[in-house]
């Protein structure tokens, strides 16, 4: 027996449980699991024993019928799972139940003698069977303690006892020319940085933080396709890749798995919000903080990409936001890559067998802080994240936000995603297919759907039936479609919307004036931005239905040959300039969606090709017009940015982020002008995707004549678009 007891109670308490074997004859040594101790024992054994880790857990007081770490704890001075050797003594005599003799999975001396051999570990015998014997105590406590208590020990210490680990470093010490002790004091120096510490008391401390933060909230998980993740994480890996849409995000899929009794993910994040006391509590229940840039550092590359692997070779779930921050508008961003291509190069090395990513879903009827991120959008400071910060903002929460709802898509297998042969921008086309996953789980809600009928309205306050005459024929689409909406939202039914639109008002994002014959609602003055937040949620929905209806006014335009065939190159053309906006569909899919929503626009349309007008009538006819309501903001935003591109001297070197700044005082100028109609365009981050997109169009380089008409072209492309919005909206 390998005792792992540290106190006269623990002892007491193993030789009492030992006594009955004792008493049939059974030869038992019971040895302390020092390494001192071991190697003199493994060095006489004689014959083959087995060897058995045995310990002793403590388990918290037990509160409706739950057994965990209380706030009320705290008085006590101590952890309830580590008691100190006088209250272990006080334990056992008024709270036996409390303490329980754990014994794990033995194994004979030679076969440990056998895997030693096998690992190549650098660290020797008596080492290696003192390490094994913990880890598998841990694994045997999970059943007294719960799978949510699923942690990893002595990691740094088992990665710096690898030949694999010390062959990397030594190959990359010669590689950089420079000493090996020195790279490898760097890379123990970055991994015991990087390794989260867990405690099952921080875990429990932060599952209570959790249920605190997100007071606001009701949160609702798909209990279906929870039992479908616990069937797969049995065998393999999951990586948790979230939507990310506030800082709540964590700490509400956190406490949605936890209550399923899924063991803490090991969330990989930025060092910014590792602050006290945060940051001590989160990495020791999991949260794993990482330096933001790493480009110039192979040494920490190298560590990340082996602690990723361990981690997953140990089958420890992940968790990270590839759009590497917040969303700013409400949709998905741009993912990045980074994180993926370790994982990716980690899983290439060997020694797993595949891992599953998880797109997931995070949704929320009202979030506090898109205010502040709005004030952002339109110039204002970001406030850094800092204690004082966190305590307002905790504050807030304690309102009633609605629901917080987590959907989990369908998995994807990195071994079939990536097949057998290696191939150019996998690691992208993975990325994009999780980006497409998380839309397609997240759900249509009440309060993204009424967010989207008053910014339709251009500032003009919309009475209950107007609000319903948009949202009928909607509703009636999302129906014919299937798509995913949750909530007891019938088709436009007036209790159904009125209590969305006071949901709005109750949090300022909306108002109603109640003065006149009937009431009537708008969005609140300077809280454009926070609606379009909500609406850009389901806006992935129906983009292809906002194209289908810029192609049947370009074909009414242009009146060619062909409609069908120039129809379609009008929509990749238009596709080109929204694509770092939005997720695409590959070109042949995207061509079958989009002759989709054209049929459902006019059953008939391609029979009808020879009309000249067909086209227009097809869309004046149809009560549902969407690409106004969608489309503004992104192409106004776009517009602004191409006019002062148009405007500057080719020439002229461009400051990205002083030409961002201008933009937005020129958005502030055109909306007061009218010449632009949507408050939301006045977007910093909307004026940055369109200076991406500019400057993969090479318009940001200095040059001469040929690079300004290239520029004003460009302005004439988007220019074109937002006047047939316009002629869309004054159906």
């Amino acid at each position: 027996m390998l005792a792992f007891a540290s106190t006269p109670a623990e002892r007491a308490v193993l030789e009492d449980w030992l006594r009955p074997v004792r008493s049939e004859g059974a030869h038992v040594e019971v040895l302390d699991a020092s390494e001192d101790e071991l190697e003199r024992a493994l060095g006489r054994a004689r014959a083959d024993p087995w060897l058995v880790p045995v310990g002793v857990a403590w388990l918290p007081r037990e509160r409706d019928g739950v057994r965990t770490w209380r706030p009320s704890d705290l008085l006590t001075l101590s952890d309830p799972r580590h008691p100190g050797a006088r209250q272990q003594a006080r334990i056992l005599r008024h709270e036996p139940d409390r303490c329980r003799v754990v014994a794990a999975e033995p194994a004979r001396l030679s076969e440990l003698r056998s895997r030693f051999q096998g690992a190549r570990s650098e660290e020797g015998f008596p080492a290696f069977v003192a390490r094994q014997a913990r880890l598998a105590l841990e694994r045997a406590e999970r059943s007294v303690l719960g799978k949510q208590y699923k942690v990893p020990r002595l990691v740094a210490e088992e990665i710096e006892a690898s030949a694999r680990f010390n062959g990397l470093v030594a190959a990359l010490a010669a590689e950089l020319g420079r000493p090996q002790t020195e790279v490898a004091a760097e890379a123990s120096a970055h991994l015991r940085e990087m390794v989260a510490s867990h405690s099952r008391l921080a875990i429990d401390a932060w599952e209570q933080f959790g249920r605190w933060m997100s007071r606001a909230y009701e949160v609702e998980v798909d209990p279906v396709a929870v039992e479908e993740l616990r069937r797969l994480s049995a065998s393999k890996p999951l990586v948790f890749l979230p939507s990310h849409r506030s800082y709540l995000d964590p700490v509400i899929l956190r406490s949605a798995l936890h209550h399923e009794g899924f063991a803490p993910n090991h969330v990989l994040g930025g060092l910014n919000v590792s602050f006290w006391p945060i940051g001590p509590v989160a990495r020791r229940s999991g949260a794993v903080f990482i330096r933001r840039s790493i480009r110039d550092d192979p040494v920490y590359k190298l560590v990340l990409r082996e602690y990723i692997g361990y981690l997953v070779r140990k089958r420890f779930n992940l968790e990270w936001y590839m759009e590497g921050g917040r969303t700013r508008t409400g949709k998905l961003r741009p993912p990045r890559y980074g994180l993926l291509k370790y994982l990716v190069q980690a899983y290439r090395a060997g020694g797993i067998d595949d891992i599953l990513l998880i797109p997931t879903s995070i949704v929320y009827d009202q979030l506090y802080e898109i205010g502040a991120m709005a004030a952002e959008e339109h110039g204002a400071q970001k406030t850094p994240e800092s204690l004082a910060w966190l305590v307002g903002y905790a504050r807030a929460q304690g309102r009633g936000f609605g629901k917080a709802r987590v959907g989990f898509g369908e998995p994807l297998s990195l071994r079939e995603a990536l097949g057998d042969e290696e191939r150019d921008h996998v690691v992208e086309r993975i990325a994009i297919e999780v980006s497409h996953r998380i839309n397609r789980v997240t759900p249509i809600t009440e309060t993204a759907l009424v967010a989207l009928a008053l910014l339709g309205g251009d500032d003009r306050a919309l009475t209950l039936e107007e609000v319903r005459a948009t949202l009928d024929p909607l509703l009636e689409h999302v129906h014919v479609r299937h798509l995913p909406m949750l909530g007891d939202f019938e088709i436009a039914e007036p209790e159904g919307v009125r209590a969305a639109l006071d949901s709005l008002c109750l949090h300022g994002v909306a108002r109603a004036y109640t003065g006149g014959s009937e009431p009537v609602w708008s969005i609140s003055p300077e809280r454009h931005l926070e609606a379009a937040f909500y609406r850009n949620s389901i806006i992935h929905f129906f983009l292809n239905r906002a194209i289908a209806e810029l192609v049947l006014v370009y074909v009414d335009e242009k009146r060619p040959p062909d409609p069908v065939e120039a129809g379609w190159r009008e929509a990749l053309r238009v596709r080109d300039l929204l694509k770092f906006e939005f997720f695409f569909a590959p070109t042949q899919e995207f061509e079958s969606e989009l002759r989709t929503e054209l049929g459902l626009l006019d059953p008939d349309w391609e029979l009808r090709v020879g009309d000249p007008g067909a086209a227009w009538t097809a869309l004046t006819e149809t009560r549902l017009r969407l690409a106004p309501l969608l489309l503004s903001s992104f192409l106004e935003a776009y517009l602004v940015v191409a006019e002062r591109l148009a405007q500057r001297d080719p020439g002229e070197v461009i400051d990205e982020k002083q030409f961002a700044a201008e933009c937005l005082g020129v958005a502030h100028q055109y909306r007061l002008q009218q010449r632009i109609h949507s408050t939301e365009s006045i977007s910093r981050e909307l004026f940055g995707t369109a200076l991406r997109l500019a400057g993969n169009r090479g318009l940001l380089e200095p040059g001469g004549d040929e690079l300004a008409a290239r520029r004003a072209a460009f302005a004439d492309e988007v220019r074109t678009l937002v006047a047939r919005l316009q002629r869309i909206r004054s159906i």
